[in-house]
């Protein structure tokens, strides 16, 4: 299994980091302008919709854990040739944050154990400058006043 983490301190309290991961009209602002559907409730659906260069682009799943304001856990499928819509071919994203004075620490994990190429099974990366999370973090800490 692949495992990437990206890990960020963001000056805003967990409570709106959260809600900037949950809430669908901060989600957009983030995620590339994907719209985001669920409910948040456990085992039910998840679903990102995209646009990019006028092809729309869909990821989907279930979510796996919520635990507000800790950790946010769901299971992904990235439709793309040859790769079907089974269980061994979706990926987990977890959103781990951790209150520090005021702060917010925030790891996101990706596993992945789909199959991309011999050599990267059991890797594991940490990126540090994840364009996403760096998105999240100004939109988070513009929301604190």
């Amino acid at each position: 299994m692949r495992v990437s983490r990206s890990r960020m301190r963001i000056d805003a309290p967990a409570e709106t980091v959260w809600a900037v991961l949950t809430e669908p009209r901060y989600v957009q602002q983030w995620q590339y302008g994907s719209v985001l559907e669920t409910d948040w409730s456990v085992g039910s659906m998840i679903r990102f919709t995209a646009e990019w260069n006028g092809t729309t682009f869909e990821q989907w799943g279930t979510v796996l854990l919520v635990d507000p304001p800790r950790e946010l856990r769901y299971s992904l499928f990235a439709p793309r040739p040859g790769l079907d819509d089974k269980p061994e071919n979706y990926f987990t994203m977890i959103y781990s944050l951790a209150p520090d004075a005021g702060s917010t620490q925030v790891i996101i994990t990706r596993e992945d154990s789909r199959p991309i190429g011999a050599g990267t099974v059991g890797e594991e990366e940490e990126e540090e400058e994840n364009p996403v999370l760096q998105a999240l973090k100004t939109l988070a800490e513009s929301l604190v006043d």
